[in-house]
């Protein structure tokens, strides 16, 4: 499951277990990227917590769906599988249409956007994403204005700005760690983007 020492759903106790409670699945299943902080907690906190506000909260305007798509395109440009499976299961179930689904996936193994069924100013997000996630040193003010004259706001901007950075953190959490999904239940995520505070995974 990961590189290092995980502490099981039943035996974990006090904080870890409460927090365990908090981000489960079904049949008390935690994802291995969750597990991976059980030595330390707090960590799993911090990083529940910025995954939700980030990329399952009601107040972004960005489709879900869309912020998915950024997920694995960021994380296959990083060789994350862990993450690409995880997250294509969660787009797919939210794009409600396999074959879009399976052809923006294809697009992006591919690492070439032009085919896939997306909108001009949806793949220009994919560009920025790619230049943050690749070359983040090499970011100027031009790369955000490019997004506003494709249609986003500021405060989209930064949904988009937001999502990269999580899945460039998650996906080097797992990568570093060596978390597998093995055990996993692929796909799930916490769906009540109404209260910040509803971490379980369905």
């Amino acid at each position: 499951m990961s590189w290092i020492k995980t502490v099981p759903y039943s035996v974990a106790t006090g904080k870890l277990k409460m927090l365990y409670d908090r981000v489960k699945g079904p049949d008390d299943n935690v994802d291995n990227i969750m597990m991976a902080h059980s030595l330390r907690p707090h960590s799993m906190e911090g990083h529940m917590t910025i995954y939700k506000n980030v990329l399952h909260h009601s107040s972004n305007t960005v489709p879900k769906w869309f912020l998915e798509v950024l997920g694995v395109w960021v994380s296959s440009l990083n060789d994350c599988a862990y993450c690409v499976e995880h997250h294509f299961g969660g787009m797919k179930r939210l794009v409600g249409d396999d074959a879009k689904s399976n052809a923006i996936r294809g697009a992006i193994e591919a690492r070439d956007l032009s085919g896939a069924p997306l909108g001009a100013a949806q793949k220009q997000a994919l560009v920025y994403a790619e230049k943050l996630t690749l070359n983040p040193q090499g970011m100027v003010e031009a790369d955000a204005i490019s997004l506003r004259e494709a249609g986003f706001d500021d405060g989209e901007i930064l949904e988009i700005n937001q999502v990269c950075a999580y899945f460039n953190y998650a996906n080097r959490t797992v990568l570093g760690l060596g978390c597998s999904t093995v055990g996993d239940i692929i796909g799930l995520s916490p769906n009540d983007s109404n209260n910040p505070d509803d971490w379980n995974h369905t």
